[in-house]
């Protein structure tokens, strides 16, 4: 599939199909991993999977899975021609509490200087169990 295309006047990048990325379920949605529109770019909610080849990574480790979601969102900017500087917004949705500090260290450490609006929120699981954290952030290019 393509890298990018335009529906709208919007970018859409990474776009793909639910039926390729969760095989085991009933789902055939058409997304992409980011849109940019206007100045603004949206990115999908990240998790500790190779963009290029759909690869669990650091499964059982939140520290290992916050720094492959921090990889995943750098380069989604990158490819919407943004920086981590852009960020303003980011959803972090973790499924244990006890993963708080870990995760949001990594965030800290990757993300230091960008001062963004953040929203951390508790959930009971992700779209796969072995996910321990997903992040969305919304970035506006200057």
């Amino acid at each position: 599939m393509e890298s990018e295309i335009v529906v709208g006047g919007h970018r859409r990048i990474r776009p793909f199909n639910t039926a390729a990325t969760y095989p085991e379920q009933n789902l055939s949605n058409d997304l992409c991993q980011a849109v940019v529109a206007g100045n603004t770019v949206y990115v999908r909610g990240q998790v500790a999977q190779d963009l290029d080849t759909r690869e669990n990574v650091a499964i059982g480790d939140a520290v290992g899975q916050a720094h492959k979601v921090c990889d995943n969102i750098e380069l989604l900017l990158a490819e919407a021609g943004a920086k981590p500087e852009h960020i303003v917004s980011c959803h972090i949705y973790l499924v244990d509490i006890r993963h708080r500090e870990d995760v949001y260290r990594v965030m800290g450490q990757r993300f230091a200087g960008v001062f963004y609006a953040s929203t951390g929120l508790v959930v009971s699981a992700l779209a796969r169990p072995e996910w321990l954290v997903e992040v969305g952030v919304v970035a506006v290019i200057s």
